[in-house]
């Protein structure tokens, strides 16, 4: 079994409208900590990136963040991150999460999370890596995107020779289970892909 050491976590730099949707976060940054997980995220201390930073960092976690240098006004760094990595381009930003996570979680957000995940299960589509994916479904949230891809899928449009597996967790406590599961059939070095091909895609 493949360990899982750090988490990276997509979600909204807004709260969204639900308090459903802070309560996970901050509940998940309470397990990170507790199960000695690193949180990589984005960096930022507003909305869900904030609740989820805070919470992980109030019960003694680790955390590192991300952000673009023209992100820093607008979403705030987080000020308690062990590391806080400042960089030029939001593809940067990105290469830098994949490489220090062992699994992807998407909590609820925006088009910038919907961007980030999508962009997991394309590289995991193309055989780029083969870690754990998971969409935190807190209220359904992520039902619609469930459903749009199992209509691309019913239509013929997803059809890549490689099974592109995702979790669902219906609620923050299924995550870490369900990222362990997954892990146990990767190996190390397919957990870690490819990523010189993946710094040019």
């Amino acid at each position: 079994m493949t360990a899982i050491r750090s988490i990276c976590v997509y979600c909204g730099s807004s709260p969204g409208t639900s308090p459903s949707f802070t309560a996970a976060a901050q509940t998940f940054g309470r397990i990170l900590a507790e199960e000695g997980v690193t949180l990589v995220y984005g960096g930022g201390s507003r909305g869900l990136m904030g609740a989820l930073a805070t919470a992980v960092h109030d019960h003694g976690g680790r955390i590192v963040g991300v952000i673009p240098e023209f992100l820093r006004a607008k979403e705030l760094p987080f000020g308690g991150a062990q590391e806080l990595t400042v960089t030029a381009t939001m593809h940067e930003r990105k290469q830098i999460m994949f490489e220090r996570a062992d699994a992807f979680i998407a909590l609820p957000g925006g088009i910038g999370t919907l961007e980030e995940l999508v962009e997991q299960l394309t590289w995991a589509q193309l055989g780029r890596h083969r870690k754990p994916i998971v969409l935190a479904n807190i209220d359904r949230f992520w039902d619609p995107l469930c459903e749009l891809l199992d209509h691309m899928r019913s239509l013929g449009f997803v059809h890549s020779s490689v099974n592109v597996e995702y979790g669902i967790a219906d609620t923050v406590e299924d995550i870490l289970p369900l990222v362990r599961r997954a892990a146990a059939r990767v190996s190390e070095g397919e957990k870690r892909g490819e990523p010189e091909k993946l710094g040019r895609m």
